[in-house]
């Protein structure tokens, strides 16, 4: 199960984080979830099996190339 982009809504208050800290706990035992988005509550982040934080090396927006229609959105 992929929950995309769940913490903007779970920072928001969109979405009860202890709701989805509850689904994650409670899942049966062989689903597997993925989690992304940034700034992870700090409940999110301690039932996580694996917490990865990604930072920009080299963006083509940086030396002034702008998205592209059908590939970047």
């Amino acid at each position: 199960v992929v929950l995309d982009e769940i913490t903007y809504p779970m920072n928001w208050g969109w979405v009860d984080t202890a709701d989805v800290v509850a689904a994650i706990t409670g899942r049966p035992e062989q689903v597997n979830v993925v989690a992304t988005g940034r700034n992870a509550p700090e409940a999110l982040v301690d039932v996580a099996d694996t917490v990865t934080e990604m930072q920009v090396v080299k963006h083509a927006y940086k030396s002034g190339i702008r998205a592209k229609k059908g590939i970047d959105y």
